[in-house]
């Protein structure tokens, strides 16, 4: 008799769980994020921005005359300025470069022109809609380099806000709109694009300064002195960031003296121009210039390590980190 053949079930496949795509991080992490370095690394912003406004030449002297005058919290005159700036101006410039990327269609493996491109389009939406905050902030902090029958005595960014409109007029928000703009695409389209760039590539994407990152790691690279490590990246963003602090320091010094000035006349791009020139020579350019330096590279480094802790705190409160 033969043996009964034991009756094998068939093996059912079971489906693995395919992980889904992450649906999108709240707008405002990257205003958030800017806040936060931006509270930080204040002093240094307020010493560029008196440096740019006033006659003041020297950063360690500006900032030991502001100790001398207000003390240790005088480094912060004017921070609601900043927060304001920040909430407006980078919060729209993150939101508005995912939306550049979306509307052309740029995904992880795109160019570098169109990151770029991307990065343009938010710099000028940012530059816009942040100007009013940036006049604020500009008055904020350089009122106390000016004698005191000069200043604009404003409390907090609110005030300056309401004070601005009703003594001025609400275009006076928009002086220095121009300068303001050009930085903001040169700035934009290098920082954030070069930040995704980098990302992509298995950087350490929160040292990145500019786009010309890239290209100085790739230089340092063809060298026998440089690997593809930490050393590199840092040598690498600190290149960079002395180009983007050059290449934005007209822009950037123009937007201050025209918001921090008032009166007929004091809004107009080319009338600063020559009586800076005249009164100053062409360097007048590049006022400001060390402490602009020294706060770009902790202030970008900070804000993508912010933005990424933000980010985590997001996947975790979701369950998906």
């Amino acid at each position: 008799m033969a043996s009964a053949t034991p009756l094998v079930e068939p093996a059912i496949a079971v489906p693995q769980p395919t992980k889904g795509k992450k649906p999108p991080y709240p707008f405002y992490l990257g205003g958030l994020a800017a806040t936060i370095a931006a509270s930080i690394t204040h002093p240094l912003d307020l010493t560029k921005v008196r440096l740019q406004a006033s006659g003041e030449k020297r950063m360690l002297e500006s900032m030991r005359k502001t100790i001398r005058t207000a003390g240790v919290r005088g480094l912060f005159d004017g921070i609601s300025g900043t927060w304001l700036r920040q909430m407006s101006y980078s919060l729209c410039r993150f939101w508005a470069y995912d939306e550049s990327k979306k509307i052309l269609g740029a995904g992880p493996d795109s160019p570098a022109w169109m990151l770029a491109s991307a990065g343009v389009m938010a710099g000028s939406i940012a530059g816009v809609v942040g100007n009013p905050g940036e006049v604020v902030m500009v008055r904020l902090q350089g009122d106390f380099a000016k004698p005191p029958e000069k200043r604009f005595n404003y409390k907090h960014c609110f005030d300056a806000l309401f004070r601005i409109v009703r003594e001025e007029g609400a275009s006076s928000l928009m002086r220095g709109v121009g300068p303001n703009v050009i930085r903001s695409v040169l700035m934009n389209s290098s920082q954030l694009a070069s930040y995704v760039s980098c990302c992509r590539a298995g950087c350490i994407g929160y040292i990145i300064s500019t786009n010309r990152y890239d290209f100085f790691k790739s230089q340092l690279l063809k060298t026998n002195y440089f690997q593809d490590n930490a050393l590199c990246h840092f040598t690498a963003s600190f290149a960079a960031g002395t180009v983007a602090t050059t290449v934005c320091s007209p822009a950037d010094v123009l937007k201050s003296r025209i918001m921090n000035a008032s009166g007929p006349g004091s809004s107009s791009t080319l009338n600063v121009i020559r009586g800076s020139l005249a009164n100053e020579g062409p360097m007048f350019m590049f006022k400001g210039w060390v402490p602009s330096w020294t706060r770009l590279q902790p202030t970008t480094i900070l804000i993508f390590l912010t933005l990424e802790q933000l980010r985590r705190i997001v996947d975790w409160q979701r369950g998906t980190l």
